[in-house]
């Protein structure tokens, strides 16, 4: 029996692939039993919420990233996918939980938990500051050390210009 589309609920798509879901990019997380907990999902009228496993949704920077689709009244409301990275505390897998119950993208606002945790299947990873490679810079040789040896260089070339004449 094929359930009536115009009344389906949220759905999840998990990535859990070459970077999102192992203990290498995201340690200290057990990443069975929370996509477990995901997959046991229900909405407020008592219906699972499917999961879709993704190989690889290309922002893996952001492990771990779960995808939520609305609901058919939901996606009738406005609501469209919405976007969490960095998704490994089981508090937002409860955040989760209460915001799918209340009916998801669409129909009930995000919880501030998970507003921090949006991100975009374009999202790009940040360039690192440029604080940082100018520390580096200075590690390697200062403002004062180049100048020094700037100074150095100069006054070998005085000494051999004097030694000619």
């Amino acid at each position: 029996m094929v359930a009536d589309p115009a009344d389906r609920p949220c759905r999840l798509v998990v990535c859990r692939g070459c970077c999102c879901g192992t203990k290498k990019k995201v340690p200290g997380v057990d990443h069975k039993a929370q996509l477990a907990r995901l997959s046991g999902l229900e909405d407020h009228e008592g219906r699972s919420v499917p999961v879709r496993v993704s190989k690889c949704l290309d922002i893996c920077f952001k492990a771990n990233v779960v995808v939520v689709q609305p609901s058919s009244k939901g996606r009738a409301s406005g609501g469209r996918p919405v976007w969490l990275g960095d998704f490994a505390r089981d508090e937002l897998v409860d955040e989760l939980d209460d915001w799918i119950f209340e009916g998801g993208p669409g129909i009930a606002p995000l919880p501030a938990a998970l507003e921090e945790h949006v991100t975009s299947k374009d999202a790009k990873k940040p360039k690192k500051a440029k604080k940082q490679k100018k520390a580096k810079k200075e590690k390697k040789g200062g403002a004062a050390e180049k100048a020094a040896k700037k100074e150095r260089k100069a006054r070998k070339k005085a000494e051999k210009k004097a030694g000619r004449k």
